[in-house]
């Protein structure tokens, strides 16, 4: 079904008269979309995490259970609400810009939080209207505008998003220490309503072909009647959820949702619990984003030439890697180091994550499919920060339980190397 909330009237389509192709429009609008989803991400509720202890008087394992619940509220009404199907159906213009101001009135409401019950709630709006609502309709847009090159395309998405990214914890975190962390909250929520929701509205468009074009500019456009030199195969959410590849994928960027959403939660307490000082932890969002930054665009490249899979392999077992280096930061050296190999393999998981359901899977039902896979990998999120705050608070320690827990990226990361992707839809019903 094709999108009629976005289609503009007949004659009056500025976006097919626009003078350089709309995809380049919807990369920089669906980029900021990404960018802006950060008060739902855990790199900026980890901002916020020592405050929220401290204020509230609730302990790290209580906090990170009401972040539990909050994550996995998000993956529950990502799917009860049918997030997927409503940005296949009707566009993303009308989810991205709600979702918007909705997250910006979220961050609002958490600048009063004064009880667990309270911080639950924040956390759920939080993370369904950023981490969930707002990134799948601004990444799935891009996804549906750009096909031929869209791992170079989602990698300079990638790139500037990172190097945005890699300074915002230190800026929230500098405007927490002059304002305090309540105020900082309405800050990011007024730009969230004032900046994000009205471009979201005037600028996101669903897909090329809704507008004559075609995806990447082609000038073989869909008003022409002519086929595309690369067809598509396009999977229903019922058929692709049949295939070994999807759930090797999903159970893939779930683990290392999980371990790495973990890993950015107890930042701060992974480096001072080895001496160092607390603002290491905000210098090691540097390296990790200028990492990202520079390695999103050539990474990109190379998942247009081989398979996505393999280069989420990678990922995986330099997860591994980061797992083993997180109890053994004893020098400011060794956490930008490891700040760099993070971002190394943040690089390699979005990556893939970007292109990957829309390279196997097809762009008809992209939506559905991405929010289903969304979905699981929230659920691994949930988990991670819980999981690592109980080991923390039974065994005084992170350390073995990020030395155990590095074998599961080991064992997917052979799994995606050896599961086949199906060349066409199975024969049955979705």
């Amino acid at each position: 079904m094709t999108d009629t909330t976005d289609r503009p009237a007949s004659g009056g389509d500025w976006v097919a008269r626009f003078p350089i192709y709309y995809g380049w429009v919807i990369l920089a609008a669906g980029t900021l979309g990404v960018t802006m989803t950060g008060p739902g991400q855990t790199y900026i509720v980890s901002m916020f995490i020592e405050p929220l202890i401290r204020d509230l008087g609730l302990s790290r394992s209580v906090v990170s259970t009401l972040y539990m619940i909050g994550t996995l509220g998000n993956a529950v009404l990502l799917q009860a609400a049918g997030v997927g199907r409503i940005i296949d159906r009707r566009g993303p213009r009308i989810v991205a810009s709600l979702s918007a101001a909705l997250l910006g009135g979220a961050c609002i409401f958490m600048g009063f939080v004064s009880t667990a019950a309270m911080l639950a709630i924040g956390f759920v709006a939080l993370r369904f209207f950023g981490q969930g609502s707002l990134s799948l309709a601004s990444s799935t847009m891009i996804n549906q505008w750009w096909v031929r090159r869209r791992g170079a395309i989602r990698g300079l998405q990638g790139s500037v998003t990172a190097a945005i990214t890699s300074i915002l914890p230190g800026l929230v975190l500098a405007l927490i220490g002059a304002i305090g962390w309540r105020p900082a909250y309405a800050v990011l929520g007024c730009a969230s309503i004032v900046v994000t929701a009205p471009i979201a509205f005037l600028l996101f468009r669903q897909r090329p072909e809704d507008h004559g074009l075609s995806p990447d500019g082609r000038s073989d456009d869909a008003s022409r009647g002519s086929a595309p030199p690369d067809a598509e195969v396009h999977f229903s959410l019922g058929q692709a959820i049949r295939t070994p590849l999807f759930w090797v994928l999903a159970c893939g960027t779930a683990t290392m949702s999980m371990l790495g959403t973990g890993l950015i939660f107890h930042m701060e307490s992974i480096v001072t619990d080895q001496g160092l000082a607390a603002s290491i932890a905000a210098a090691v969002f540097v390296p990790l984003g200028l990492t990202q930054a520079i390695l999103r665009l050539p990474v990109g490249i190379v998942v247009d030439l081989i398979p996505p899979r393999f280069v989420l392999a990678v990922g995986l077992v330099l997860q591994a890697v980061v797992l083993w280096m997180a109890p053994r930061l004893t020098t400011t050296t060794s956490a930008l180091v490891y700040g760099g190999v993070f971002g190394t393999m943040q690089v390699a998981w979005g990556a893939t994550g970007a292109v990957m359901w829309a390279k196997y899977f097809g762009r008809l039902h992209l939506g559905s499919i991405t929010g289903a896979a969304i979905s699981i990998a929230i659920v691994g999120t949930a988990l991670g920060p819980l999981a690592m705050a109980l080991a923390r608070d039974l065994m005084g320690t992170y350390a073995v339980f990020f030395n155990l827990s590095a074998f599961l990226p080991l064992a997917l990361a052979v799994g995606c190397l050896l599961v086949r992707p199906p060349i066409a839809p199975p024969q049955c019903a979705s």
